[in-house]
């Protein structure tokens, strides 16, 4: 097999996006699109037992009844397949490998499997495919390894998986992969003439009456869809659920579902834009998914799960993070569900009268006495209610309603009410904590990016320009975005400003902005203090008018402001292969002042600087790697350097998981002032300081100065050598002492224990 050997060696020099999650990272499989021709696989290949149908279609006939249980469309079996022990294996005059395994079960309509052991080292890749060879996922790489050890697949249609794993020379003893589970997909192969002659779906069919999401009834919810996506936890369609937005708007990947769905969610896959590209049809896309979530807040009281997914979804997918609204408010006047009935394609129904509040099945929710047009079905959990302005206000937990021919049966729904999930005892018990945690009280949050609601007169504000997290100096000049996201043009507005609380100050602004269009408004030169500081500036009377949306009218800005000694220092970080696992901050008295990365991958030897200012003193430079092996040198020559002017500070690169070292700024030859000018002890100190200066000495002042400039103990009017300090109520620390004469002015660096 001389030309395989040639051909895996070169696909380790494919280009690798950056991705995590189930989503691939790029690459393809070997000789994708021509004949891969390989030797006999029958001894690496796990041939799944035959099933007994007739009970599967016994047991699928009840458990379709009931809205709780998840939907069936796979059988789990449990195995223990080492891949790297029973795979296929080719090995080149460098030691790279390739090794082939198959997973087959006869007649399947897809097989997913689940690794309870996965880990995969840089060097190694992992790819998937269906033995017809027209489909295949991954890469998956280390990027894809996830903190529990396992790793969900999703599927890939047919009745045989290809398993190919690539790596090269000298990774292989780090390599874990071992399938402890293998999905056989079943639903279209039981011997029912009725499911024979349905277009079935991968995932399960639902019944006539439900309506695909792309009917023209949900033309007014195409931005809301994207949201939803369907559950898999090994052969069970569970759940749906959605994307929620915060009030930081971040694109946090928090994913609300259903408290009795939870269980396994290590290993859920999570499958977005499953749908129909029309009114009819059962089929949908399989190839946007992540693979597994953490469980951040649950609570059966509203039958609410919040979920972090492991990677947010690409902005490729067009995924919209759904508004809701918290006031539990009774005003409702309609209701939309959007779900997965049975593990189906995305499908919608409406509710033209108002839900109301009832307690159900040991749950506080919003009850919906009949659908008008559409249903739920099992697979439906968890999914979400919207109310009339578009925002999620519950999450399916059970109900009766299902379809009876082409119609639905008229009975009841109910969902869990996210105004009762707001609240709760601790924050793994309530939504407020991760869907507000700017602590804004916001009751309502429309969705993110693209939103849903738009208002005649909207003047926002927002951002503010012009400052930097740390102002070296007295002064500031700002500016201040301001933006118009109301249907009207914007022609004039009042902006008003602060600064620490001195009085509110006013300009009056004029122009002409049509909607999505921004101005700069320039702020006058302000006068800042030593520590922190916070710019306010909002602005209100939008034309001379109310604004129809106060939520998104003022914005603020903190920064630390040095107004005493300062050195002007530059951080650069030298890129390996793998910038994304590559953070850093600069540290003083246990408080982060500075930070950067991660940055993208494939930027070997790419300068990423920052220059800033800092205050005389000593500082703590830290830089991780979330892999573990550095920036240097087994995946490019990355480093890091501090420079003050032309004098190093720092460097560095060769590490594992971080590296701290320590650097000062604004204290020149501290050895030589020590043996020069002054000494002081003990030196870390802890209630006392005593100073000694030359018997020469023309010090008048001695001071005790914090990382940011200011003076925390001075001592006036010196007319001797020994000065004694007390320290009793510094906080432990860096600081700087500075002794000051006529003639004089020195630093040393000080630890106050």
């Amino acid at each position: 097999m001389t030309n395989m050997k040639h051909l895996f060696t070169l696909v380790f020099l494919f280009a690798i996006a950056i991705a995590n999650g189930q989503i691939s990272q790029g690459g393809e499989p070997l000789r994708w699109g021509l004949p891969l021709e390989l030797d006999d696989m029958s001894s690496h290949r796990y041939d799944a037992p035959e099933q007994d149908w007739d009970l599967i279609q016994a047991q699928d006939e009840i458990g379709d009844q009931y809205k709780d249980i998840p939907y069936r469309f796979g059988i789990e079996l449990e195995t223990n397949i080492n891949v790297l022990e029973e795979g296929l294996v080719y090995t080149d005059e460098d030691d790279n490998q390739v090794i082939f395994y198959e997973v087959h079960c006869e007649n399947a309509t897809s097989v997913s499997m689940i690794f309870d052991q996965f880990f995969l080292p840089k060097g190694a890749e992992l790819y998937v495919w269906n033995a017809v060879r027209t489909e295949f996922l991954g890469s998956f790489n280390h990027k894809n390894n996830k903190e529990w050890g396992t790793f969900a697949l999703g599927l890939v249609h047919g009745s045989s998986a290809i398993l190919e794993l690539q790596m090269r020379a000298g990774v292989q003893q780090e390599v874990l992969m071992n399938i402890g589970t293998v999905v056989y997909g079943y639903r279209s192969v039981l011997r029912n003439e009725l499911q024979a002659t349905f277009n079935r779906g991968p995932f399960g069919n639902s019944g006539n009456c439900n309506i695909n999401v792309n009917c023209p009834e949900g033309d007014d919810w195409e931005l809301e869809a994207t949201s939803v996506g369907l559950i898999v936890d090994g052969g069970s369609a569970a759940c749906t659920g959605a994307m929620v937005n915060n009030t930081a708007q971040d694109g946090t990947p928090y994913f609300l579902t259903a408290n009795h769905c939870l269980g396994g969610q290590n290993n859920w896959v999570f499958y977005f834009n499953h749908q129909s590209a029309g009114c009819n049809g059962s089929n949908g896309p399989t190839n946007q998914s992540i693979s597994g979530s953490t469980l951040r807040a649950s609570n059966g009281g509203s039958d609410f799960a919040l979920l972090e997914l492991s990677q947010a979804p690409p902005a490729g997918w067009g995924i919209e993070f759904c508004g809701w609204d918290n006031s539990d408010d009774e005003t409702l006047q309609s209701a939309v569900g959007i779900h997965h009935p049975s593990g189906d394609v995305k499908k919608i129904c409406f509710e033209d009268d108002a839900p109301y509040q009832a307690n159900t099945a040991g749950a506080a929710v919003w009850f919906i006495d009949e659908w008008e047009d559409g249903v739920t079905e099992p697979g439906s959990s968890g999914s979400p209610l919207f109310d009339q302005n578009k925002r999620i206000i519950g999450q399916l937990y059970g109900g009766a309603a299902a379809c009876s021919g082409n119609q639905n049966n008229g009975q009841f729904d109910y969902y869990g009410r996210l105004g009762v999930s707001w609240n709760g005892n601790s924050a793994s018990t309530r939504l407020r904590d991760w869907l507000d945690p700017l602590e804004s009280g916001a009751t309502v949050i429309d969705s993110w990016p693209t939103g849903t609601v738009s208002y005649a007169l909207d003047a926002a504000a927002s951002g503010i320009n012009g400052i930097s997290e740390t102002v070296c100096g007295s002064t500031i000049v700002p500016s201040f975005n301001l933006f118009n996201p109301g249907e009207n043009n914007l022609t004039s507005a009042t902006i008003q400003y602060e600064l620490n609380g001195g009085g509110i100050q006013t300009i009056d602004w004029t122009g002409n902005l049509s909607q999505f269009q921004s101005a700069t408004v320039n702020l006058p030169e302000l006068n800042i203090q030593e520590g922190n500081n916070t710019l306010v500036v909002s602005v209100v009377n939008p034309n001379n008018g109310t604004d129809e949306n106060d939520g998104n009218n003022s914005t603020e800005f903190d920064f630390q402001g040095i107004t005493g000694p300062t050195s002007d220092v530059e951080v650069e970080i030298t890129l390996d292969d793998y910038g994304s696992e590559t953070t850093w901050e600069i540290v003083q008295n246990g408080d982060v002042l500075f930070s950067g990365g991660p940055y993208a991958d494939d930027q070997n030897g790419t300068i990423e600087s920052l220059s800033t200012c800092l205050a005389d003193g000593c500082y703590e430079f830290i830089i991780y790697d979330s892999i573990g092996d550095g920036i240097c040198c087994d995946w490019g020559e990355g480093g890091f350097e501090i420079n003050e002017g032309n004098t190093e500070l720092a460097s560095g690169g060769e590490f594992g998981d971080d590296q701290t070292v320590t650097f000062c700024v604004g204290i020149v030859n501290v050895e030589e002032q020590l043996a020069t000018s002054f000494s002081m002890y003990p030196n870390p100190a802890d209630e006392e300081l005593t100073l000694q200066l030359d018997e020469n000495s023309d010090v008048t002042k001695v001071q005790i100065i914090n990382s940011v400039g200011q003076t925390i103990v001075e001592k006036n009017g010196i007319d001797q050598n020994t000065v004694t300090m007390d320290l009793t109520n510094v906080p432990s620390g860096w600081y700087i002492v500075r002794v000051v004469g006529e003639n004089t002015m020195m630093t040393q660096p000080l630890i106050k224990k």
